[in-house]
C-alpha cells in the first residue's frame, strides 16, 4: 500500500466520519428539518401502487434476514479461493450491527412515522459496508476490467435503490439515509485500510526471511 493510498483511505474515512457527526448534531438540533420535510414531500409524489411491493421487497436486503442471506451467499462464494475473507466477512458485518446500535442510541432521533431510533439508517449503513467490500474484492480480483466496473456499478446501484426505498416507505428522513451512507463509508474505508496495512506488514515480514539456499549447509558426518 503506497503512502498516498494509505493516507487517502484514512482521510476519506475521517471526512465521512466528520460528515456523520455533523449531520447527527444537526439532527439533534433540528437544523435539517426543513430539508427533510421537503424531501419527504417530494418523494411522496412518486408513490404509485405498482411501486409499493417492489420497494418493500428491495428494502428487505438491508433487514436482518436479508443481510444473513447475503453474508451466507458471500461465504459460500469466497470459501474456495479467498477463505480468509470468507471468515472475516461475518466479523466485519457484526461490527456494523454494533456500530449502528450505538449510533442510534446516542442520537435517538424519531423516524418520520414516529418510531424510535431513526438516525442513522441501519439498512443503508450495513449495505454500504457489505457491497463496498464486494466491490473491493472484485477490484482486487483477477476479473477483467469490464467485469470489475460492472460489478462495482451494480453494488452502488443496489445501495442507492435500497436507500431510496427507505425514503419511499417513509421510515427514514433524508438525513438518516445520508448519515447511514457516511458512517458506513467511514467504517468501510477504515476496514480496507486495516486489511491492506496487515497485508503489507505480512509481505514485509516474509521479505526478510532468509531464502532456503542462504541457510548454512549441514556438514556431512565423518565415517567411522
Amino acid at each position: 500500500m503506497t503512502w498516498l493510498r494509505r493516507h487517502a483511505l484514512l482521510t476519506g474515512a475521517m471526512l465521512a466520519l466528520g460528515s456523520f457527526l455533523g449531520l447527527a448534531d444537526g439532527s439533534i438540533q433540528h437544523s435539517w428539518l426543513g430539508v427533510d420535510q421537503a424531501t419527504r414531500g417530494a418523494v411522496g409524489l412518486t408513490h404509485l401502487p405498482d411501486l409499493d411491493t417492489p420497494m418493500r421487497t428491495l428494502t428487505l436486503l438491508g433487514s436482518r434476514a436479508g443481510l444473513i442471506s447475503l453474508i451466507a451467499l458471500a461465504i459460500v462464494s469466497l470459501w474456495g479461493y479467498r477463505r480468509r475473507w470468507a471468515l472475516a466477512l461475518p466479523v466485519i458485518m457484526a461490527g456494523t450491527g454494533g456500530l449502528q446500535i450505538v449510533a442510534k442510541w446516542a442520537v435517538n432521533r424519531p423516524r418520520p412515522n414516529l418510531a424510535d431510533w431513526g438516525y442513522p439508517s441501519g439498512h443503508v449503513l450495513s449495505l454500504v459496508v457489505f457491497f463496498g467490500l464486494v466491490a473491493y474484492l472484485l477490484r482486487t480480483s483477477r476479473a477483467s476490467r469490464g467485469w470489475r466496473v460492472l460489478g462495482g456499478g451494480a453494488c452502488a446501484g443496489i445501495v442507492l435503490v435500497v436507500a431510496f426505498s427507505r425514503l419511499y416507505l417513509d421510515v427514514h428522513w433524508l438525513t438518516d439515509v445520508i448519515g447511514g451512507l457516511a458512517l458506513g463509508l467511514a467504517y468501510l474505508l477504515l476496514t480496507i485500510w486495516l486489511v491492506e496495512a496487515l497485508r503489507r506488514r505480512r509481505a514485509n515480514a516474509l521479505a526478510v526471511l532468509p531464502a532456503d539456499d542462504s541457510l548454512p549447509a549441514r556438514e556431512a558426518p565423518i565415517p567411522a
